[in-house]
This record gives C-alpha cells, sequence and structure tokens, in this order.
C-alpha cells in the first residue's frame, strides 16, 4: 500500500476513525474527500494561465 502502510495500519485508521466520526458520519466525509480530491485533478489538468512569452510578476 502506498506510504508504507499494510492492512493492519489501514484497518486500526479505519476502527479509530469509525470511534472518532460515528459509522454514520464516514460516508460523508468519503463524499467530500472524493469531492475535494477531483476538484484537485481537474485544476491540475488545466493548461498553465501564462502564454509563452508572458514572465511571472509576483508583486502587484
Amino acid at each position: 500500500m502506498a506510504f508504507g502502510l499494510g492492512w493492519p495500519e489501514v484497518s486500526i485508521i479505519a476502527v479509530v476513525a469509525i470511534l472518532i466520526f460515528g459509522p454514520k458520519r464516514i460516508p460523508e466525509l468519503g463524499n467530500a474527500l472524493g469531492k475535494t480530491l477531483r476538484g484537485f485533478k481537474e485544476e491540475m489538468k488545466k493548461p498553465d494561465e501564462l502564454e509563452d512569452g508572458d514572465e511571472f510578476d509576483p508583486e502587484p
């Protein structure tokens, strides 16, 4: 699994999350996380706003 987490660690994290948030709130949190990741991926796929000849000027 990613980040060096195995199934035992993921299971413990899931049990702790259920204890903290409750079983009814877990789907809401998953939905919010999914929407956030989806939006992030969509923004990463968009081309850069700057054209080839433009320079980035961080100061106004």
